[in-house]
């Protein structure tokens, strides 16, 4: 239900903004396009994500210690093995993706394999897991992809429609072109800050180890906001796919505040004590992770 509510607001402003530059005709258009949109974003959005970050894929040949780890991980949470994928990025983060636990993915960049230690990594795979589980990754990347297109589509909208030499209102284009943005943003707002506690509960209880989630995101919130990823450089909707908020605004956020859910980590017990193997092998670094 949550998904085609959010599938009827992005087309309802779609086709809002085929009114404003189109009229009646330019809203059934809308329509159209947003429908087949909509069909082929469900089906293939995980694809358009992965490859929006670059991501490669990788296997127990190419990071034996990476994949096993989120494959003990994964049988922890009773769930089927997700793809892995590694991020080559600076920028420290995470993230899941797929329509279902049975199409699911699961990446990391290079700049958190190389900035946290075992434990932390374990914690951080968990907690993505944990939205494979929760069945957020649908919703999480459908908006991703819809609500980018909407952005550039506002854009390339109000171009054309300065060329034009009939205009219409040009306050009402640039308007529009506001607007839109800032309503496919409300929409990511109401769908992702409390899934993220969710998420971290689920992490803690995968991982076992609610503090070493907490200690992961005491040290990657402050990079991931100064060094967003490449791809949200590109398109700031990919941001609330992430373990992390790429904004520093709590109002624009798609996140609750890090320190908020640091100390609900914190607040937690010990956790289980059974733990995948993955987590016991000490809490060595990870960069061999990143390498082929």
């Amino acid at each position: 239900m949550k998904t085609a509510m959010l599938l009827a607001a992005l087309t309802a402003l779609f086709m809002a903004l085929g009114y404003m530059f189109g009229g009646t005709g330019g809203a059934m258009i809308a329509l159209l396009v947003a429908a087949g949109m909509n069909l082929f974003t469900y089906w293939n959005a995980d694809k358009i994500v992965l490859r929006m970050h670059n991501a490669r894929e990788v296997d127990m040949a190419s990071a034996p210690d990476f994949y096993g780890m989120v494959r003990d991980l994964a049988r922890n949470a009773g769930l089927p093995m997700p793809r892995v994928y590694i991020v080559e990025d600076a920028s420290p983060n995470a993230f899941a993706t797929g329509r279902n636990p049975q199409n699911a993915a699961v990446a990391a960049t290079t700049g958190l394999l190389h900035m946290l230690d075992r434990d932390e990594v374990a914690a951080v795979m968990a907690h993505e897991l944990g939205h494979v589980r929760n069945r957020d990754t649908l919703v999480m990347t459908m908006v991703a992809t819809i609500a980018g297109a909407i952005s550039m589509i506002a854009n390339f909208a109000l171009f054309f429609r300065g060329g034009n030499g009939n205009g219409g209102n040009p306050l009402a284009a640039i308007l529009a072109v506001l607007v839109a943005p800032f309503a496919a943003m409300i929409v990511q707002m109401a769908i992702s800050r409390t899934r993220e506690y969710g998420a971290d509960k689920a992490g803690a209880e995968i991982s076992g180890n609610p503090h070493a989630l907490a200690s992961a995101l005491a040290k990657i919130a402050g990079a991931a906001q100064r060094r967003p990823t490449q791809a949200v450089a590109q398109n700031p909707a990919a941001a609330q796919l992430y373990i992390v908020p790429t904004s520093v605004s709590e109002l624009f956020s798609t996140h609750p505040r890090t320190e908020k859910r640091i100390a609900a980590l914190q607040a937690m017990g010990p956790g289980s004590s059974a733990r995948p193997a993955a987590v016991r092998r000490g809490r060595s670094a990870l960069d061999p992770l990143a390498r082929d």
